[in-house]
């Protein structure tokens, strides 16, 4: 027969039931992670069904890998979207394109199969009225120059990182920096990129990534599209080039797995895992569930994204998250990695918020085993905002990530407190100033009790460091807040001699100098001592061991 002109035909919409094209295995709800991949390998399977739960093949051997090959294999289960066996295609794509790896088909009790994403079928959305009314004309030109050295050299090159996710969040852009993956030669785009803009070029052959800049539109941060492989847990992965979609499947969010191409111009959104979706739901999701096994400072980054952009990490990705907790220690996972993280936190606008969330968590048994979120620390964190605005009020100086870690070590046994800084790889002075702010308070405040004398009670807290004066304020003890506000307003009782006035009355350069200065500085804030005739006389007399007469004359 032939088609006759003009004649409409009924169009034909598959059904869910004829686009199976993924067998699904049924095994027991008790199969460990290992026997499950051997049943996947064996029966040429990409995804288990085992109870109510469903389990890809690529999960288990990510985490068999990762040496949990006996953990039950139900604790990788996705959440997949089921249909039933008549639903429409236009149903079933949709569950693609907001990242759905893989969509389950059910004809009542019966499981089908599965529904696997056709990648050419998912058609890119263009950015380019988004990303050109937010990125400055500098950057705009920069990414042009981007896709043309790309060209030259045979590569593809992309947009990814914050500024593709905070353009689609319309949010202000985080940060003038641009990140670019290429696929193919990143090191030689690198480096035709810092000629064509006649930039300054960092590179980091390990991790096949370069710097480039300062330029016009800040650093460009070019990555070559790269898989990586985690040979044990928490440590740092090995990497190999790859496609840009092994690229994004690697990352750690979804909101973070977008790129733009810069080829056409157009910007075409690449978004196969949902972060679109899950940006405009207001949700956080990782990508696989071992995603914070293979590398736990990722937990510090959620936080950090829940915070920032008001995200809501879903139930999955909150039970591996404490799956992944449930494994500490992790012995890869150096000290340095964990307090790069903290910094990061402390350089947030709210990182009060951040440390809480993490504390609630239970991330902070990363840095010790035996840490248990107290009250205490929970206090002192949400203080810490008011307790740095009045350290500046105060003139003192606190690094911030010292201050952040006195705070969520609040309430910590000595034992745990100290095993958790040396966990963080600190050692020598910074190490020892934080012991003595955290376990030095009580001290001070007896010491401040027994006395009568402004300059006894000064002089207990004028040895302590700045970090421990904002310490005993934060912490709140009582009186302790009292006598730190009283401190403060008195150190900046000073005589009016200098060490060059004191010599000229007769005491020895050296040591006995600023002996002289203290002691004539305690005598000024006890009142003995008032104009500058009688810090003459205080010090001849000093000099001569007969300061108790002074104080009987002034007084």
């Amino acid at each position: 027969m032939m088609a006759r002109r003009a004649h409409v035909y009924p169009q034909v919409e598959l059904a869910a039931a004829a686009l199976v094209d993924v067998t699904l295995v049924s095994v027991r709800a008790s199969i460990s992670v290992t026997d499950a991949l051997i049943t996947t390998r064996r029966r040429n399977a990409a995804a288990l069904v085992a109870g109510d739960a469903y389990i890809l093949r690529d999960d288990l051997a990510r985490a068999a890998s990762l040496g949990v090959g006996g953990a039950r294999a139900r604790l990788l289960a996705r959440p997949l979207p089921v249909v039933d066996a008549r639903t429409r295609e236009t149903v079933v794509r949709r569950h693609h394109a907001a990242g759905a790896p893989l969509v389950v088909v059910r004809d009542g009790r019966c499981v089908l199969g599965a529904v696997a994403p056709k990648l050419s079928a998912l058609a890119p959305v263009a950015l380019v009225d988004r990303l050109g009314r937010r990125l400055p004309a500098p950057a705009l030109r920069v990414l042009q120059t981007v896709a043309r050295v790309a060209a030259d050299r045979g590569a593809r090159a992309y947009l990814a990182g914050g500024v593709v996710r905070d353009a689609l969040a319309d949010r202000t852009l985080a940060s003038p920096d641009l990140d670019v993956v290429v696929e193919g030669d990143g090191p030689g785009v690198a480096r035709a990129l810092a000629d064509a803009l006649e930039a300054p070029l960092v590179e980091h052959a390990r991790f096949l990534t370069a710097t480039v800049g300062p330029t016009s539109a800040g650093r460009v941060d070019v990555a070559t599209a790269r898989s990586e492989r985690y040979e044990g847990r928490g440590a740092l992965p090995r990497v190999m080039p790859s496609s840009i979609e092994q690229d994004l499947r690697r990352r750690d969010f979804t909101i973070n797995a977008m790129a733009a191409e810069l080829a056409s111009g157009a910007f075409g959104l690449l978004d196969r895992h949902g972060g679109r979706a899950d940006l405009a739901a207001g949700r956080l999701s990782i990508l696989h569930p071992a995603s914070f096994v293979e590398d736990p400072t990722r937990i510090f980054r959620g936080a950090r994204y829940a915070a920032r952009l008001g995200l809501r990490p879903d139930a999955w990705t909150r039970r591996c998250q404490a799956w992944a907790l449930s494994l500490v220690p992790y012995e890869g996972l150096s000290g340095a990695r964990i307090l790069a993280e903290l910094e990061r936190v402390h350089r947030e606008p709210h990182p009060e918020m951040v440390l809480v969330r993490l504390g609630v968590a239970g991330a902070f048994r990363l840095l010790e085993p035996r840490y248990r979120f107290t009250r205490a620390a929970r206090a002192a964190i949400l203080g810490l905002p008011t307790a740095r605005a009045w350290a500046r009020e105060h003139g003192l100086e606190v690094a911030g990530v010292e201050l952040l870690l006195v705070a969520l070590l609040a309430g910590q046994p000595s034992d745990i407190a100290v095993a958790a800084l040396r966990r963080l790889d600190l050692a020598g002075e910074p190490l020892a100033r934080m012991t003595r702010a955290m376990h030095g308070g009580a001290d001070v405040l007896r010491a401040g009790a027994k006395v009568e004398r402004p300059s006894d009670r000064a002089r207990a807290l004028r040895g302590r460091s700045a970090l421990g004066l904002v310490w005993l304020w934060l912490e709140g003890k009582p009186g302790a807040r009292e006598q730190v506000e009283w401190f403060c307003e008195v150190a900046s009782v000073r005589p009016s001699l200098r060490g060059n006035d004191v010599i000229a009355l007769g005491v020895p350069a050296g040591p006995g100098v600023a002996a002289a200065l203290d002691a004539l500085r305690d005598a000024c804030l006890d009142g003995a001592v008032n104009g500058r005739s009688a810090e003459e006389a205080f010090v001849r007399a000093w000099g001569r061991g007969n300061v108790e007469q002074v104080f009987r004359k002034e007084r």
